[in-house]
């Protein structure tokens, strides 16, 4: 299963989200520390979640990285995060 699947099932799972979207950014880091000839390693992630509402930055992306522990670990070298709770800019 392609990472980008399981980011996606893990945070649908995890946070119900109102809005999600997952960006593959590999290619733009090919050559650079982390980066893999296969890719799937840089993501830029945007979630709108009701899960966030009343918490800070930190604990938002806090949630999403336990989510996610195993992949930050051994698959993913980098993950830039957007958390917003819905009505959010």
């Amino acid at each position: 299963m392609r990472v980008r699947d399981v980011i996606e099932r893990r945070l649908r799972e995890g946070l119900t989200p109102e809005r999600l979207e997952i960006v593959d950014e590999s290619a733009r880091h090919a050559g650079h520390a982390g980066a893999r000839p296969e890719g799937e390693t840089h993501f830029r992630v945007t979630v709108v979640s009701a899960a966030f509402a009343g918490l800070g930055r930190l604990e938002r992306q806090r949630r999403v990285h336990a989510l996610l522990a195993d992949l930050l670990r051994e698959r993913v070298h980098a993950l830039a995060l957007v958390c917003r709770a819905p009505g959010e800019p």
